[in-house]
């Protein structure tokens, strides 16, 4: 079963299918995280950042593997944890100039759908639903209003209530954000809208879990299998 949750940039896309995976006892899968290593990588390795040739990066990528862990994958970079570093704002800042590489979106969604064959999974991230599985039993995008997603984000980054002044300036780029992403970040024609916007996480997560197994249940009536492509 693939559970394929697509959204902009801080839609909280990773945190919820977290979440849902949980409790679904499927594996998470976080594309993003993948695309954020090889940035990571990339900015440690690749030179000047405005230089960056598409081959060297998609070489550096070879470096990175995505390891099972408990109910999720984790990516490696040369064997080690990646961890909390390919959350760093510098690492955010340019993880479109990678995602934008058609080599190592390539390589991302290979690594992806090879997840995607050997567990029941969730997954989140860029083309989810239009590239990486067109032919997902459940498909749900999730929006909310950019304000809103640029003070999730920084509460999550500060771990504090930012001012409103923080929250213009994070809306600012996330609005830059969406421009970049515009081409990788479309809606399935079969997916589910969900706008987040005023909906708790936990609203979130039981609503796609609702969703899940009133699938589940849809497909066992038909008789069908729940695999994807």
């Amino acid at each position: 079963m693939v559970v394929a949750i697509d959204g902009p940039a801080a839609s909280g896309k990773s945190s919820t299918a977290r979440w849902v995976a949980e409790k679904l006892g499927y594996r998470h899968v976080d594309s993003g995280a993948l695309y954020r290593a090889v940035a990571m990588l990339a900015l440690r390795d690749g030179g000047d950042p405005a230089s960056w040739a598409e081959a060297t990066v998609r070489g550096l990528a070879d470096r990175v593997t995505l390891a099972p862990v408990s109910n999720g994958f984790e990516p490696l970079v040369d064997g080690t944890p990646a961890g909390g570093a390919i959350r760093a704002q510098d690492v955010t800042a340019r993880v479109s100039q990678v995602a934008q590489m058609a080599t190592v979106r390539d390589w991302v969604n290979g690594r992806v759908r090879a997840a995607g064959a050997a567990h029941d999974v969730v997954v989140d991230g860029r083309d989810i639903g239009t590239v990486v599985f067109p032919d997902a039993p459940l498909k749900v995008f999730l929006v909310a209003d950019p304000w809103e997603r640029a003070r999730r984000r920084l509460i999550q980054r500060l771990g504090r209530r930012p001012g409103d002044d923080e929250i213009a300036e994070e809306t600012e780029l996330l609005v830059q954000r969406d421009a970049q992403d515009a081409t990788q970040t479309l809606q399935a024609r079969d997916a589910i809208l969900l706008d987040t916007t005023f909906l708790t996480q936990t609203e979130q997560v039981e609503r796609i879990v609702a969703l899940v197994r009133a699938r589940e249940r849809q497909l066992a009536s038909e008789g069908t299998g729940t695999g994807a492509a």
